[in-house]
């Protein structure tokens, strides 16, 4: 019998988020291959999961609240908002009162209620963190995009903002993803008051992504946009990337800091509309992963020291593959990819859009799993692939690493083939897929 079930239109529209797709398509893969052999392994290049473990001191604090099970303020607990206070103060120099804090479940979902509650065309730079596309479309938003140059090292021109927000009238929100997803680029203090200066001109709203900011190798070069620009900047983050607990779904935003009132009970009345609180026995370990600890110290400096190695080997490892170009990461553990100077031969063996450069890449032999095409914003004539770095034994190469740490460029390059030996094999693979084009 047929359903008579109809699904929004706007819905349908949407469609799954690639990286989850994918990924969920490997761990289905890998998991039946425990049970049975397998010919082949996909190169998980394509889910930006962090491969360490989450933090010990983490992991007893929610052990220690798994007790709490009463509902809690919509906000956030008020020790996880001094906590997270205090952090913005250490590590960012930023002095933020905690009724600007706003608690949710996970960046995403944080982003998702900015959305929702402020008013505004959003303005995203190309190529991007694949959720905001998605999230734009459900919620009706009108959008305009800014494509990062190469030339440029894929980072916002202000001169292009500028234009951008001059076309149109009205309130708008410009989202900044620093450091960027998916190029691992950092902006530098000068960049960021360049872009502010347009912004604060047209009076525009900036939403700053900053969920990698402690991933950035050289953290001293770290500034957040909420430095530059505080009256006009909603930041988020959240424990996801930099303590590796993404399935905690723990993050907050700090508004701006010349909110007012209104906004902050708008904020709390669609967040208490949407999830009521989050879980609040992970406010509690969210607690241990934001008050001051040696150990969540130790475990941001060799996690980043390793996000490095890796990040500088695929790169250098890339760039000498014929005429491809591959991003320098200073930040995150993805790199960019531009495949354009094989556009020609691509289209030649069916491969007529950068959407089907996926396909492409994770067809046989060649098994890689990355994000490319509208996923990550680009068009459809621009080839490029958006790698995460992170398939291999994230606790094992922390091992090693504590035990030896690689000095020399020599040292480094035999620590990613002894320690991440999938990102060297599928890197190879990569070799072989452009080798086959021409």
């Amino acid at each position: 019998m047929e359903s008579k079930i109809r699904i929004e239109p706007y819905v349908e529209k949407i469609s799954m988020p690639e990286n989850v797709r994918i990924g969920n398509l490997i761990s289905e893969h890998r998991r039946k291959c425990t049970k049975n052999s397998c010919a082949f392994d996909y190169y998980g290049f394509a889910f930006g999961q962090s491969p360490f473990p989450v933090p010990s001191v983490v992991q007893h604090a929610l052990c220690e609240h798994a007790n709490k099970g009463t509902y809690s303020s919509t906000v956030g607990i008020e020790p996880l908002r001094v906590a997270i206070a205090s952090f913005m103060k250490r590590y960012y120099g930023l002095e933020v009162d905690n009724d600007r804090i706003f608690v949710g479940p996970g960046t995403k979902e944080i982003i998702s209620i900015i959305f929702d509650t402020i008013e505004g065309d959003i303005v995203i730079p190309t190529p991007s963190w694949i959720g905001y596309g998605p999230l734009i479309s459900l919620k009706h938003k009108n959008s305009r995009t800014i494509k990062l140059n190469p030339s440029k090292g894929y980072k916002l021109d202000p001169n292009d903002l500028d234009r951008v927000l001059s076309e149109k009238k009205g309130q708008h929100i410009l989202v900044l993803n620093n450091p960027h997803n998916p190029t691992g680029v950092v902006y530098t203090r000068e960049e960021l008051t360049e872009i502010a200066r347009v912004c604060d001109k047209h009076g525009a709203l900036v939403l700053a992504d900053e969920i990698y900011a402690l991933t950035t190798y050289d953290f001293e070069r770290f500034v957040s946009m909420g430095a530059i620009y505080p009256e006009g900047t909603f930041i988020t983050n959240g424990i996801s990337k930099d303590r590796s607990a993404g399935g905690y779904r723990l993050g907050y935003a700090i508004l701006p800091s010349s909110c007012p009132e209104k906004v902050k009970i708008a904020f709390a009345k669609v967040a208490a509309t949407v999830y009521t609180n989050v879980s609040t026995p992970i406010q509690y370990a969210g607690i241990a992963a934001y008050e001051h600890s040696e150990e969540i110290d130790h475990y941001f400096s060799v996690t980043r020291a390793i996000h490095d190695i890796v990040g500088t080997y695929a790169s250098k490892r890339i760039n000498k593959i014929g005429y491809l170009h591959a991003t320098m990461p200073h930040g995150t553990f993805y790199l960019f990819v531009n495949f354009n100077a094989y556009r020609r031969e691509m289209m030649i063996r069916g491969t007529t859009s950068s959407n089907e450069l996926a396909h492409a890449l994770l067809s046989h032999p060649y098994h890689l799993a990355v994000v490319t095409g509208e996923d990550i914003m680009l068009e459809d004539t621009d080839y490029g692939a958006r790698f995460a770095l992170v398939d291999y034994d994230g606790a094992a190469a922390m091992d090693a690493y504590e035990d030896q740490a690689p000095r020399t460029e020599k040292e480094r390059e035999e620590f990613v083939e002894t320690h991440a030996p999938r990102i060297v094999a599928g890197i190879d693979m990569l070799e072989l897929f452009i080798n086959d084009l021409t």
